[in-house]
Parts: structure tokens; sequence; C-alpha cells
């Protein structure tokens, strides 16, 4: 049976772990909302990528085109997970879609080059016998993803010159709604041919369209670069915020536990207190009921 000493301890531990776990709900609920801000704005800059493309499309001849299916059997893949835990299954699920995704693709997995960011999504790769050509660390704030996705960006073109590997697609988690996510895999490289017959049948908003003196194959590949800039510092943004999601959503559960274990505390504190109020008086009474009974000399 607990003594009063160790009661106290065990409620004041509770309560501090309460604290700590109201802070990193609040720090979850915050960084949810700037990643979620910094997606957004991208999305702009997205759009304006988009218009550049159509213009520069009107020039380039279809065979001048990238091809809608890449040339080799050979594939990049980015999985995108955390560096630090308590952020539920996230890991689990993004590195087990991403397992499963590869292992329909028609290529042999000495041909597949893998690249994690987070350590922690790198470790669950690396426990399945998947070979990583390294990791980068996940950004701890909006302005660091600038940095993170120059990383990976160079990290692609290694890819691509030395080793002749032009299929590239990223696994990372998407918030939903709320504490609610889902994984999905992206194709990064080649271009959707798809996408970009779309844009070049696109009607212009305007009456006239705007010129350009730059080489249109230049052009495009430049606009093709900030594409591919945009699309992964979305999925960064994106899978940070999940990230986030999942936090807070561990913290909320976390929360309710220890909430029950403090009513069990001062529950049990009360009933140890009153138990020795009432052990108290009854030493008392005896004490006095013996004083009393004693004859006088």
């Amino acid at each position: 049976m607990e003594t009063a000493e160790s009661l106290r301890r065990s409620l004041a531990v509770t309560e501090e772990l309460q604290s700590v776990v109201k802070t990193m709900k609040a720090l979850a609920g915050v960084n949810i909302r700037a990643y979620e801000r910094a997606a957004h704005a991208v999305a702009e800059y997205n759009r304006t990528i988009e218009m550049g493309l159509q213009i520069a499309l009107q020039r380039i001849p279809a065979h001048a085109l990238p091809p809608e299916h890449p040339t080799g059997v050979k594939l990049g893949a980015i999985v995108f997970g955390s560096d630090q835990g308590m952020c539920g299954q996230l890991n689990d699920q993004v590195v087990s879609h991403a397992s499963r995704a590869l292992l329909k693709l028609a290529v042999k997995r000495e041909s597949q080059a893998l690249l994690a960011v987070g350590v922690r999504a790198a470790g669950q790769l690396e426990s399945l016998g998947r070979k990583l050509e390294g990791s980068v660390q996940v950004p701890s704030s909006t302005s660091g993803i600038t940095a993170a996705v120059e990383e990976v960006l160079r990290k692609i073109e290694e890819w691509h010159f030395e080793r002749g590997i032009e299929f590239v697609v990223l696994f990372y988690a998407r918030p939903v709604s709320g504490a609610w996510y889902r994984v999905r895999g992206v194709r990064l490289l080649p271009v959707d041919r798809e996408w970009i017959n779309g844009l070049k049948a696109k009607r212009w908003p305007s009456k006239v369209l705007p010129q350009f003196s730059m080489d249109e194959t230049q052009l495009f590949r430049a606009l093709i670069r900030e594409y591919m800039f945009v699309s992964l510092y979305r999925a960064f943004a994106e899978s940070l915020a999940s990230e986030n999601a999942s936090r807070l959503a561990s913290m909320q559960v976390a929360e309710h536990n220890i909430d029950d274990r403090l009513r069990a505390l001062t529950t049990e504190s009360r009933q140890f207190r009153q138990t020795s109020i009432t052990d108290e008086l009854l030493d008392i009474i005896s004490s006095f009921e013996a004083l009393r009974a004693k004859p006088n000399p």
C-alpha cells in the first residue's frame, strides 16, 4: 500500500506530465497551422509556374517534350517520415505504404535507390532490409524547408546524371482534416504528359499571350525544376503538418489517460487521508476510554 509521501510524489509527477502534454498539444496545433499555411502559399506559386509552362509549351514541339514513361528500369524513391517520436503510427504507415508500392513496381530491388527524410523512417526501412542512399534531416520549422528541398534536389540530380535514374516517386502523409491524414505516393519524374497536354491546351485568361526572348527549351527546363521544387516543398510541408496532427492525436489520448490517473490518485489520496484521520480518532477514543476505565488509586 502506498504511503502519504509516495502518493504526493505520484500526484506531483503526474501533474508535471500533464503540463508537458498540454504544452506539446499547443505546439502541435501551432505547427499544424504554420505548415498548412506554407503548403497553401506554395500552391499559389505553383499556379504561377503552370502559367509560365503554358506559355513555353506554345513553342515546344511534342517530340521535344520528356517521355511519358522512363526509358530505363531504375527508380528513385523518397520516403518522408520524422526525426522525433510521439507521432503515433505515422512512420509505420508511410514506410509500409512505400514498401507495398515498391513491391508492385516492375523494378528490381537492386535498381531502386531510396532516400529517407527523417531518422525514424530510415531506421524502419533498414529494418525491412532496404538499402538507403542516405537520409535528410526533417526541418524544425518552415524556414528550414527550402534548404531541405535543395538537398533532395541535389540528390535527384546525382541520381539522374550519375546513375541514369529518370523515374522518381515520393511517399508522404498528407493531412485530411483535424488530426487525420492519408499516406500517398506521387510521381515526381517524369512529369505527367496528361498534365503537360492539359496546360498546353488550356485557354489563356487574356486575349494576348505574353512574349519571352529566352530559349523555349531552357525556359521549359527551368520551369520544370521550379515545379520539382514546389512539389518537394509541398511534400515537406504536408508531411510535417501530418506529423504534428498525429502527435496532437497522441497527446490528446495521453491527456485523457493522465486525467484518469490524476482522478484515481486524488481519490486514493483522499481515502488515505480519511483513513488516517479515522485511525487517529479511534486511537484517541481508545486512549480516553482506557484512562476513564482505570480505577482511581
